[in-house]
């Protein structure tokens, strides 16, 4: 017991654990209290979609939507954007039922990764 006391004094001086924390550790440790879950519970709405799509021209695109949005607008209509002449070309090929489904199926990790023959790059995933 003694050793993993030791080891959460040491992840409290590298700053890895909050002295909060460590306290109810060691309390866990000695028996003195209950254990505590050392994961919390991320609701799926809360998580983000993230869009990358990298060009050979130099067309570089980053977005990160949080997934209640996403869902709200999905809803509103998915053709708005290829009505956009800028950005039709950006999601032309992008298969919105499938990102649809993955919400409503609550979807974590790679969605899409594409890589075209002129080396354009489109990266979705939820996490």
């Amino acid at each position: 017991m003694k050793e993993e006391i030791s080891r959460v004094l040491t992840m409290v001086e590298e700053g890895k654990l909050d002295k909060e924390k460590a306290t109810e550790l060691i309390n866990v440790l000695q028996g003195k209290d209950q254990p505590i879950p050392l994961k919390k519970e991320t609701s799926y709405l809360n998580k983000m979609l993230k869009i990358r799509v990298t060009s050979e021209q130099g067309d570089n695109v980053n977005v990160n939507l949080p997934i209640k949005l996403i869902k709200a607008v999905l809803k509103v209509g998915t053709s708005i954007a290829e009505r956009i002449p800028e950005a039709e070309k950006y999601v032309k090929d992008i298969n919105v039922d499938l990102l649809i489904e993955a919400i409503e199926n609550e979807v974590d990790g790679h969605i899409v990764d594409i890589t075209s023959a002129n080396g354009d790059k489109v990266f979705v995933v939820i996490e």
